[in-house]
């Protein structure tokens, strides 16, 4: 029989979709709740799928955040549920209406997407509120992703990661933060 030992500490990182500029007291809102941000990515376009379209307007961008002070993993859930309620305080619900299907538009509903994840030196892992065959449950409606492995000195795609995250530029942005991780448990 194993012993049963507290989880090390994580890096959370947050992905932030956003239409036009990111509000502008997000990052403050953020740090207020995780801490310091150590890291933050260059803006890179989201146009991986027309999800968000009716809702947080085109074209969409997104970045990546990851903050100093480590976490314990099995506070996933309630992180997944706090950032779910700091996007409700960046809904413009007076100018909720359909966009047009094709055109560049400003946000109309939801100013922003916070998807956030738990990075370690082996795995990188969402956390969503949709159910799926490879989601595993947490607690509170919240499920668990594995969505990247760390292998050969890179992060490696599964059958079920998102087609974003697949991609060089997101692996390589994951990649620098778990460089930043792996410095800060040599200190």
């Amino acid at each position: 029989m194993g012993n049963i030992e507290a989880f090390t500490p994580w890096k959370l990182v947050i992905g932030v979709i956003f239409s036009g500029e990111m509000p502008e007291a997000l990052e403050p809102r953020l740090e207020e709740e995780f801490g310091r941000i150590d890291y933050k990515s260059p803006v890179l376009p989201f146009d991986f799928t027309d999800y968000y379209r009716v809702e947080m307007g085109f074209p969409l961008s997104r970045l990546f955040i990851s903050f100093q002070e480590t976490i314990a993993p099995e506070r996933l859930a309630d992180i997944k549920i706090l950032t779910n309620k700091i996007e409700e305080e960046y809904i413009e619900t007076s100018s909720l209406a359909a966009a047009p299907p094709l055109a560049a538009t400003p946000p109309i509903g939801r100013q922003v997407n916070l998807d956030p994840g738990l990075l370690n030196l082996s795995r990188f892992i969402l956390a969503t509120t949709k159910d799926n065959s490879h989601r595993i449950p947490l607690e509170k409606g919240i499920y668990a992703e594995l969505t990247l492995q760390f292998a050969k000195k890179d992060f490696q795609t599964l059958p079920w990661t998102y087609p974003d995250y697949a991609t060089r530029d997101y692996r390589d942005i994951l990649i620098k933060i778990r460089e930043i991780f792996q410095d800060n448990l040599k200190r």
